[in-house]
């Protein structure tokens, strides 16, 4: 166990995710944020005096702080892991913003790291810690569907151009369907059926150029560097298995669908991009009901909270790192099927941590 009262919080990172963070954060009576560092002072500033966060500032003046015991790492895909063993370097526990590294090898020596120093690295998403997920996790677990045995993923859009004033970054390396959306859904299968153990899969892309299509910067033109759509069949060690697709180039937009089917029945997951949402349940033809979603319908900023309870409790947190290298493992292991032409093993696991207690309640003071 390592201290006692309310957990200290810095946040990294003041771009536009942010917002949702220190909004909950703030309001979670067992968090205390003390500090928002960027690049960009004044926009830090602004963060901080918006959600009454007493300091801003530098990451070296962020690191510096005694008091904070949890960075939040809000930085761009590329800068995750750096910032990450900046913080452990510092003697502080890291949640980091998905995804948990663009590879394996430094993916794999951050983990390293906190175990070597005896610190924790949790990992976005979340989501799954929401009434939504949690609800459809209890009612395979409660055997409604029977053995589970079958998964379907989709998340199909034209592509976030459209409507993101700076979308580049999302078709540059760490970007494209893949890396920004597949973590929730891989997070929501594994969870599911537990590690996977290998992939085959396809990708193409659309366009070599894209068009950013609103905000002050419409118009402007910018290149594609990434596949803009991955199809993919992943085996499970249990013996499962899922059928995946996330695209970037679809006119048909289809986001947030996961159906798991089993022995006996099937269930429709809501949105794994969301915390709550309810769940739909098929047993004989003709059979179909709803589950309502029971549990936290807090959002962004409850795995935060959720580790800080861990960290007080001296038990492992319910979003850990090895899982978000694990999801991490599946998303390269994907891109290099499609890129060879064949099947590629995965060789990391992790152990599942226990559902979040229905009555679980982030509002209510703990520390």
């Amino acid at each position: 166990m390592t201290g006692t009262g309310r957990v200290g919080v810095g946040v990294i990172g003041a771009g536009v995710i942010s917002s949702q963070y220190l909004e909950n954060m703030t309001a979670f009576p067992d968090l205390e944020v003390l500090f928002v560092a960027d690049l960009d002072l004044d926009r830090a500033r602004g963060q901080a005096e918006k959600y009454g966060v007493p300091a801003v500032g530098g990451v070296d003046e962020l690191l510096a702080q005694p008091g904070i015991e949890i960075v939040v790492n809000l930085t761009m895909p590329s800068e995750h892991v750096a910032i990450a063993r900046r913080a452990l370097h510092a003697g502080k526990n890291v949640w980091t913003e998905k995804p948990f590294a663009l590879d394996r090898e430094s993916g794999r020596e951050l983990l390293e790291e906190a175990d070597r120093l005896g610190l924790r690295v949790a990992c976005a998403p979340d989501t799954f810690l929401g009434a939504g997920i949690q609800t459809a996790l209890r009612t395979i677990s409660d055997g409604a569907i029977g053995r589970a045995l079958t998964g379907l993923a989709l998340m199909q859009s034209p592509g976030p151009e459209s409507w993101h004033p700076s979308p580049e970054y999302l078709f540059q390396a760490g970007g494209g369907p893949l890396f920004d959306m597949g973590p929730y859904y891989l997070t929501a299968l594994v969870q599911t059926f537990g590690p996977a153990r290998k992939v085959t899969a396809a990708a193409s892309t659309s366009r070599e150029r894209r068009v950013i299509g609103s905000g002050p910067r419409q118009g402007v033109e910018f290149p594609v560097a990434v596949p803009t759509h991955h199809g993919a069949l992943i085996e499970f060690g249990g013996g499962a298995s899922a059928q995946v697709v996330f695209s970037f180039q679809s006119h048909r937009v289809r986001n947030g669908f996961v159906e798991i089917s089993g022995e006996d029945g099937t269930i429709v997951f809501p949105d794994p991009n969301t915390f709550e949402g309810d769940c739909l349940l098929f047993g004989e033809i003709g059979d179909e009901r709803v589950v309502p979603a029971v549990g936290s319908r807090a959002t962004r900023g409850t795995g935060v909270l959720e580790l800080a309870q861990a960290i007080r409790a001296g038990r492992p947190e319910r979003a850990p790192g090895e899982q978000a290298f694990h999801v991490l493992d599946i998303m390269v292991a994907i891109a290099e099927s499609a890129q060879k032409g064949e099947s590629v093993g995965i060789e990391s696991s992790f152990e599942r941590t226990p559902g979040v207690p229905a009555e679980w309640d982030p509002a209510r003071a703990t520390l």
